[in-house]
């Protein structure tokens, strides 16, 4: 699915806590539909899955899912984040802590073929070792997000919508990275029922 116009993106879905009366998974079905009504898109939503809390005892399992979203007209990544950000407030969505609980938490994984803003930062950021990972964020928006191909959290779900995309930058597909994960890791995803 080759797309250097950008008419096309892959986004990640993650809830870990109810907003208000609604669960985390109506929370990310609801959010989905947002994005597609915001922009006269259409798309297609992976099945909810279970995945353990990041880092272990930060909060209850989380619900992920991942959505391909194709746009009738090339979209700015920059508008696409702010679309984003204003999901996830309208959501409940708090940005106190990095990986803490949260009610909605939307990722913009990729954008066609984008590689934002260059090689060399994309680079810096997938390369950043786990213990910096913890401490330090990017001020700016890195696609490929440069964590996608290590999280089964991501890839999992995302292999149902977009298996054959290909990271413009590592040359593998979502099913490739997806299978050089340890099989715990993947088996620690969980399809939820309905």
């Amino acid at each position: 699915m080759p797309d250097p116009s950008g008419k096309h993106a892959l986004v990640a879905f993650g809830a870990n806590v109810a907003h208000g009366d609604q669960p985390p998974t109506a929370t990310i079905r609801a959010a989905f539909a947002n994005i597609c009504e915001r922009f006269h898109a259409v798309g297609q939503l992976s099945r909810l899955h279970a995945s353990p809390c990041f880092p272990v005892g930060a909060g209850p399992d989380y619900v992920n899912a991942a959505g391909l979203i194709i746009f009738d007209v090339q979209v700015d990544a920059a508008e696409i984040l702010s679309v984003f950000h204003g999901i996830e407030a309208a959501h409940g969505r708090r940005r106190l802590s990095r990986w803490g609980a949260r009610t909605l938490d939307i990722d913009l994984l990729a954008l066609g073929d984008s590689i934002l803003p260059d090689r060399e930062t994309q680079a810096h950021w997938r390369c950043l070792p786990p213990e910096r990972q913890a401490q330090e964020a990017p001020d700016r928006l890195i696609l490929p997000h440069p964590r996608m191909q290590d999280r089964a959290f991501v890839l999992v779900p995302l292999q149902e919508v977009a298996p054959d995309w290909r990271h413009p930058i590592l040359g593998l597909t979502v099913s490739e990275m997806l299978a050089a994960l340890p099989a715990a890791d993947r088996d620690a995803v969980r399809p939820l029922p309905g």
